[in-house]
C-alpha cells in the first residue's frame, strides 16, 4: 500500500535522517531528504511528496517559515519533529498549518503510528449518500469533499477538512476534546488540546465573520466544541 508514498524529511542533523530514513524505506516509503530550510522549499515544490517530517531549527528558513510558505500553495501533511517541547511551540507550528508535533527523541512505533495517522487523513473518501450541508452561506459538499462560503470554495487541509465535517455531522451535539483526536487524529492521541485551539482556530478564521463571536463553531467551555444546531 506504501510502495508509493514519497516523504521528504528535513533535519540537518545527519544521524536523525539517516535514522528516520532507514525506518520509513523499510516499510516500503520512498524518501527524499533536505538539510536546509531553502533546500526543503526546492523539494516540495519540484517534487511530489505524500508527507513532510520538519524539523525547526536549522540553515536558512527555519522550519516555522518552511511550513509557512510551504501552507500558502499545498495542503500536503506536515509532521513537526523537534527537540523543542515547550507548548508555544507547538501552537505556534500548529496555527502554521503543521497537521501534527512529535518531540526528540521519540521511538520507531511512535513515528510510524504518527506517519500513518497523518496519511490516512488525506485519503479522499467519499460521502457516500449523506447530503451536502447547507447553512448561513456555508455549503459543505461531503461527495465532493467541497467547501464553500457565499459560493466561495474555501482552501482546507485534510485535517481542517476532517475536524470540521465531524462536528458538522453531528450539528448540535458537543464533541467532547478526548473524542475529536481520537476520530481525527487517531487512537493514540487524547491529550494533546493544544492541536484543537489551533485548528479551530484556523476553522474560524476561515469560515466565522467574526472570530471573537463564533456562529457555526461553538465552544463548550471545559468540554469541547459543538457545530451550530441545524433544527
Amino acid at each position: 500500500m506504501n510502495r508509493n508514498q514519497r516523504v521528504l524529511v528535513v533535519d540537518d542533523e545527519p544521524e536523525t535522517v539517516k535514522y528516520v530514513t532507514a525506518n520509513l524505506k523499510a516499510r516500503g516509503f520512498e524518501v527524499l531528504a533536505a538539510s536546509d530550510g531553502t533546500e526543503a522549499l526546492k523539494q516540495a515544490e519540484e517534487q511530489v511528496v505524500d508527507l513532510i517530517l520538519l524539523d525547526l531549527t536549522m540553515p536558512g528558513p527555519d522550519g516555522f517559515e518552511v511550513c509557512r510558505r510551504i501552507r500558502q500553495s499545498s495542503d500536503v501533511p506536515i509532521i513537526i519533529l523537534s527537540a523543542r517541547g515547550r507548548e508555544q511551540d507547538k501552537v505556534k507550528a500548529l496555527d502554521l498549518g503543521a497537521d501534527d508535533y512529535m518531540t526528540k527523541p521519540f521511538g520507531v512505533d511512535e513515528l510510524m503510528a504518527r506517519v500513518r495517522a497523518a496519511l490516512r487523513r488525506v485519503r479522499h473518501e467519499g460521502g457516500g449518500s449523506v447530503p451536502p450541508l447547507e447553512t448561513s452561506g456555508l455549503r459543505i459538499d461531503f461527495s465532493a469533499r467541497r467547501v464553500t462560503m457565499q459560493g466561495q470554495e474555501l482552501k482546507l487541509t485534510p485535517t481542517e477538512y476532517s475536524l470540521l465535517t465531524l462536528l458538522a455531522r453531528n450539528a448540535g451535539k458537543v464533541l467532547t476534546h478526548r473524542s475529536l483526536l481520537n476520530a481525527v487524529w487517531g487512537p493514540e492521541y487524547g491529550q494533546e488540546s493544544e492541536y484543537l485551539w489551533a485548528y479551530i482556530r484556523r476553522l474560524r478564521k476561515k469560515l466565522e465573520p467574526d472570530e471573537d463571536r463564533p456562529e457555526f463553531i461553538i465552544t463548550e467551555p471545559g468540554v469541547g466544541y459543538r457545530f451550530r444546531d441545524m433544527t
